[in-house]
């Protein structure tokens, strides 16, 4: 163990193990029913589960057990109330635990260690690199997407707690620390009614005016201050994107009034927090000749969000151009005092605009043909024979679309609605800046007809040819999708009409790469080892073609979703995959855990930035891997997705995730506005199915199966093919290899066996779970072998302790969910007509909450 991580680890031990179990004893004073009872009996269930599972009990046995041996509890409702008195009690651990880890975030990593921009700076002064430095920065960004994928379970007012809470166990004031978890006490954790995608909005818009607004001003301020020549004004290196209200892939009730809406309350967001600096600098720029030009900025900004009705025409520039005054007045009438002030307001201004962040609008592939047969059938505007037309036809009619639609009336108002919206980026832009909405993401994307469908449906909602501010972004996901993409590419490059189109987009096109999905479709290694292959092979076709490919990667939480040690794959990256940006998707827990306080969205960000800048000064490989390593990859990932892929289609496979996992109670937990599965038929399909249910599925099973599944029999199969001394060279060379496995190891030291292992020699379900338990552990030998290591995540040990105190906080609450399922799955089986059945439902709803918000994300 190295010196920082050894130091590190002492600093957790301190500031968060020793912490939790001082703070812990302060829950006997919360408000609830019989607290201080409900503490002891839960630490005696805690007990019960460990000698439980060691003995192999099932739940039902532990929790009967516990019951019998421990309480006098003996009428199953009265039993079922303290199970439910453990939830409440279990979830406000876990905010404890998430509070103490945000509040030691400063002393726990190193902010000018490896990674951050501190580091970055010296070298690059070290190896003489600054030329380097201004020219890549002249074109890099990173952009950080946040989404409302639904994989969050606090409800605003809880991250509010959390956020003050963080605060007072910095300062360690026991008076505001009791205080706040007393209102945790009694805030609710449960939302009777799914929030609104404006509702999910409002809640990322925190975030934006707490955290990203500061975090963001500090790294601009540090790179301008330290690298004077480096930023282009006119190129903000860090960007925000938004997807609340925009995405409405699958989701009914994102429409166009939403859009504008949210597109709206960013404007008067980032309005505001220009307000609020303008009143802060007030307070030091008092001079002549300053003092006016701020009174006036700051009317400006007031009349704007604080008068109905006043939304004023003021843009980005002109903001600017006042700031750019002051600036000269402090330098040549007033020594530069407080010059810094100025400056850091103005990169704010460079970054966010009026927009904040830029809406993206998003929607499935399908519905485009839809909307487009449904014209086809309004006299003048395509051909009433549009739907049986080849492919080549209809690209043919699309981009030579010259008619602009009427206020033609359709009944579908999926058919009005997408007209609406595409009306709406216009009025956006007006007002927001072109930043504020110049996106539209096709999911499912599989064809360049699927892109061009887009692109005929702006032509036919007014825009022009030569003044589409709009970038077309296709999603490739599916295993499938992501070996086909570059061939679509090359036919949509091919295009005239569309290379027309990409020249007046600085010859940029961003194509986004969906690692759920894909995971999904196909497997861990499969997926993310498609996914490396699409790149490589895309940034050939793209720049074959002149144009710069712009990667967006939809990464969730959880390795098994791309998450993970994020940074570490673009730090991989060889020269052969284009490195212009960093884009990717922040949802669910990823947004509070990695940005949810200024120091570490400051952190994370940095990490990505330094990953993307270092790849491009200091890696000297021409390509990531060689052919002979890319054939090692290659075989690994054909084998792990046929393993995975022969799971997937056992005739078990669907009904053993409904019944013994709490998969089909997604919906009822009311944490995102989106169903749990897109349009479909009502039996389950996993093609409908949406990933973040499927990996959270899995991972309240504490198996995780989307995280490893194949890539111990992919290891084996080549180890007997004498390959293996091979694939430990690789392990050792390739950090894009080693961080597949390290985040592997992640998912595996999430899972719990024992949980689950009553269904060993379950009369329907022993089959599949031995097979998937067999994989576990022949893929924990084989990276326990291939690293040397003797303990899975080793390396990592802060998050080895966090993951194993977390774990141990969970583990009633896992053992209550599964009692409940076995339970339900008795009084289905059975065909018994219990009146506990709807109890035991909402004992699985409700202890899905701690389970997934202890894991910090879903896997």
């Amino acid at each position: 163990m190295d010196h920082q991580s050894s130091t590190g680890l002492q600093h957790f031990k301190n500031l968060v193990g020793i912490k939790f179990q001082l703070y812990n004893s302060l829950f006997t004073s919360l408000p609830f029913h019989r607290i201080e009872k409900t503490g002891i009996l839960l630490s005696l269930l805690q007990n019960n589960c460990e000698e439980g599972y060691r003995k192999k009990q099932s739940p039902v046995e532990i929790i009967d057990e516990f019951f019998n041996k421990q309480t006098i509890y003996k009428q199953p409702q009265e039993r079922l109330d303290l199970l439910f008195r453990f939830i409440q009690y279990i979830e406000r651990q876990v905010v404890l635990f998430d509070a103490l880890e945000d509040a030691s975030f400063k002393e726990i990593n190193d902010m000018g260690g490896v990674g951050t921009l501190k580091h970055l700076e010296s070298e690059v002064l070290q190896n003489n690199k600054e030329e380097e430095l201004s020219a890549k920065l002249k074109n890099f960004a990173v952009r950080l997407v946040l989404t409302a994928h639904p994989t969050q379970f606090y409800p605003g007012s809880v991250l509010g707690i959390i956020n003050d809470l963080s605060k007072a166990l910095m300062t360690n004031n026991a008076a505001q620390i009791n205080m706040y978890l007393q209102q945790l006490g009694k805030t609710p954790f449960f939302k009777k009614q799914k929030p609104t995608p404006y509702d999910e909005a409002l809640n990322l818009v925190w975030y934006l005016e707490n955290i990203f607004y500061a975090a963001t001003g500090r790294i601009m301020s540090f790179i301008t201050s330290q690298f004077p020549n480096a930023i282009d004004p006119n190129h903000p290196i860090i960007t925000m994107g938004f997807w609340p209200g925009g995405d409405r892939d699958g989701n009914p009730f994102v429409t166009a009034v939403t859009t504008l809406k949210v597109a709206d309350a960013l404007r008067g967001s980032i309005i505001k927090s220009y307000y609020l600096e303008i009143r802060r600098i007030k307070r030091r720029l008092t001079f002549v000749g300053v003092d006016t030009i701020l009174a006036d900025l700051e009317t400006e900004m007031y009349n704007n969000i604080f008068i109905p009705g006043q939304r004023t025409a003021i843009n980005k520039m002109q903001i600017l151009s006042e700031l750019h005054k002051i600036k000269e007045i402090l330098i040549y009438k007033h020594n530069g005092l407080f010059l810094y002030l100025i400056d850091n307001f103005i990169n704010k201004v460079n970054v966010f605009g009026l927009h904040f962040a830029s809406l993206d609008v998003r929607q499935e592939s399908s519905v485009h043909n839809t909307v487009l047969e449904a014209i086809a059938k309004k006299s003048g505007y395509l051909p009433t024979d549009y739907a049986t037309r080849s492919d080549e036809e209809k690209i043919n009619m699309l981009i030579n679309i010259d008619v602009c639609l009427k206020d033609e009336n359709f009944d579908d108002p999926l058919v009005a609605d997408t007209i609406a919206t595409i009306k709406s980026i216009r009025i956006i832009q007006d007002f927001n800046g072109e930043a504020g909405c110049n996106r539209y993401i096709i999911s499912q994307c599989s064809s360049a007809l699927n892109v061009l469908e887009v692109y005929g449906l702006f032509l036919l909602c007014g825009w022009k040819k030569d003044a589409l501010s709009v970038d077309i972004v296709p999603l490739f996901e599916t295993v499938e999708d992501l070996r086909n993409a570059p061939d679509v590419m090359k036919l949509l490059y091919s295009n005239s009409v569309y290379a027309a189109h990409l020249a007046g987009r600085k010859k940029n096109q961003t194509i986004m790469l969906g690692f759920s999905d894909g995971t999904k479709d196909g497997g861990y290694l499969m997926a993310n080892w498609g996914i490396y292959k699409a790149k490589e092979n895309l940034s050939s076709v793209s720049k074959a073609n002149k144009i710069e490919v712009l990667f967006f990667d939809g990464r969730g939480g959880p390795p098994s979703r791309g998450g993970g040690k994020t940074h570490k794959f673009y730090a991989s990256m060889g020269k052969n995959i284009s490195n212009k940006e960093i884009q990717l998707t922040v949802q669910g827990q990823t947004v509070s855990s990695s940005f949810g306080t200024v120091e570490s969205a400051q952190f994370n960000i940095e990490q990505l930035l330094h990953a993307g800048i270092t790849n491009e000064l200091f890696n000297n490989r021409h390509v990531l891997l060689e052919d002979a390593e890319e054939n090692l990859l290659q075989q690994l990932a054909e084998v792990s997705f046929e393993k995975y892929s022969s799971l997937k289609n056992d005739p078990c496979f669907t009904d053993y995730l409904s019944q013994v996992s709490p998969l089909k109670f997604y919906s009822e937990t009311n944490i995102g506005s989106r169903p749990a599965k897109r349009p479909g038929g009502s039996k389950l399909s996993l093609k409908d199915l949406r990933a973040i249910p499927y990996v959270g599925a899995w991972s309240q099973l504490k198996q995780n199966v989307t995280g490893y599944f194949g890539v111990g029999t992919s290891l084996k199969e080549l180890d007997q093919q004498g390959k293996f001394e091979a694939l430990k060279v690789l392990y050792n060379k390739s950090l894009f290899f080693k961080t597949l496995l390290d985040n592997c190891e992640m998912s595996m030291k999430k899972s719990f066996f024992p949980l689950t292992e009553y269904l060993s020699t379950d009369a329907k379900y022993s089959e599949i779970w031995n097979i998937i338990y067999d994989e576990f552990n022949l893929t924990r030998e084989y990276i326990l072998k291939i690293s040397g290591k003797k303990e899975m995540m080793s390396d990592y040990p802060v998050d080895l302790l966090s993951i194993s105190m977390r774990e141990r906080i969970v583990l009633p609450l896992l053992t209550i969910q599964q009692f409940a399922i076995m339970n339900i799955r008795e009084i289905d089986d059975n065909l018994i007509n219990s009146p506990l059945k709807e109890t035991y439902e909402k004992l699985i709803m409700r202890s899905s909450f701690g389970i997934i918000n202890a894991g910090r994300n879903s896997a």
